[in-house]
This record gives structure tokens, sequence and C-alpha cells, in this order.
């Protein structure tokens, strides 16, 4: 299997070719208004990041639209709400600045992705701009834009990701504090659901 495996930039690119001119030229070094646009409405994100070292990370980022602030042209800001403490995206940012994000909005099978460096910010103007049921945010992302761009319908069409009628039932799957509990050996269900429950109630700001 191993001589299957493409290791060249050359080989890759015997196999797929190379971009349209339109996908190559598709890719700003800004936000224009139809960025601004899209931001404004998307209620979720993912971010990647990754260490000095080169190990990488993915994280969601979700709430209401307009969650994620234009500042300028060039310039994003995303507020950090509670979490589990990890800080793998925050970490990363420390270690290695270069950052990626994926927005999507429900009912449109087009994404926007945005490459940039990221640093975090405690500026008490930014946070307070991010206030949400009465609570600041502890710091906030801020991302410089270097490129943007509008990416092609196939994968969400093909997932069909917004289709009600490909939505699983719940109870197929373990509940997460089962997962958990298995996951972690030692761990009571009901003490670790009653906990989940508990930070989805009351820690979401």
């Amino acid at each position: 299997m191993d001589n299957a495996i493409v290791t060249t930039l050359a080989d890759l690119r015997r196999i797929y070719g190379y971009p349209s001119e339109r996908s190559q030229r598709k890719c700003l070094d800004y936000l224009d208004v139809h960025c601004r646009n899209l931001i404004a409405a998307a209620p979720f994100l993912v971010i990647g990041s990754s260490q000095r070292c080169g190990t990488a990370d993915v994280s969601p980022r979700g709430d209401a639209p307009g969650f994620v602030r234009v500042l300028d042209d060039k310039t994003l800001l995303i507020p950090d709400r509670p979490g589990n403490n990890r800080l793998d995206t925050m970490s990363n940012i420390i270690e290695n600045p270069n950052v990626a994000l994926l927005f999507l909005i429900p009912g449109m099978n087009e994404t926007l992705r945005v490459n940039g460096t990221a640093k975090i910010t405690q500026a008490p103007d930014l946070l307070l701009s991010s206030v949400m049921q009465g609570k600041v945010p502890k710091t906030a992302i801020v991302v410089t834009v270097a490129e943007a761009f509008l990416h092609c319908a196939k994968a969400l069409i093909r997932s069909r990701l917004w289709d009600s009628s490909t939505q699983i039932e719940r109870s197929q799957f373990p509940s997460a504090g089962q997962i958990q509990a298995e996951q972690i050996r030692g761990l009571d269900v009901a003490a670790v659901e009653a906990e989940i429950e508990e930070r989805n109630r009351t820690r979401l700001y």
C-alpha cells in the first residue's frame, strides 16, 4: 500500500490538475461586503490552529448570528465563551498565530473560509462589545485576515447537512455522559450527566 501514497505536489497535480482562473482569483486579502454579510449571518464557525511543532486542532465556536464582529476590512473579533478550559485553540495561538476559519450558515450550502493570524485580547472596549446575557467574555480572539473566499457548495450538498430528513435520532448513540464514563474509567454516569446538564444550563456565557 505504501506505493499508493501520494508524496509530492507534482503527483498531486498530475492526479487533480490545476484550479481554474476563477477559483484562484476569488481569494481576497480583505473582507468585502459579501464576506461581511455572511459573517454577520453565521451562528457557527470552526477554527483550525496548530502548535509550533505542527500538531493541529480544530474547535467549534457558536452563538447568535453576528457574534463574530468585523472590526474593519482586515480584522475579526471572536469572543471566547465558557468551555471546558482545555484552551487548545488559545494555547495554540500563543505558540503559533496562524489560524483558519470556516463559517457555516444554516440553509446555505456555500461556506466562507478565512485564513489569517490571531492574537488574544483582554481589551475592555472589545470585550464589552461582546456581552451576552450580562456576561463579559474573559478574552476574545482578534484575527487579521490574509485570505477570504467563498467555498463551493458540493460538500454540503453531498452531506445534505441542512436536510431535516437526514437528522438522526439522538437515542441511536449513548449520551455524552455515558461515553465519557466509559472512556474515563471510574466516573459515575449519573454524576457526569448531571454536571453536563448543569453546565449547559448555567454556563453558556
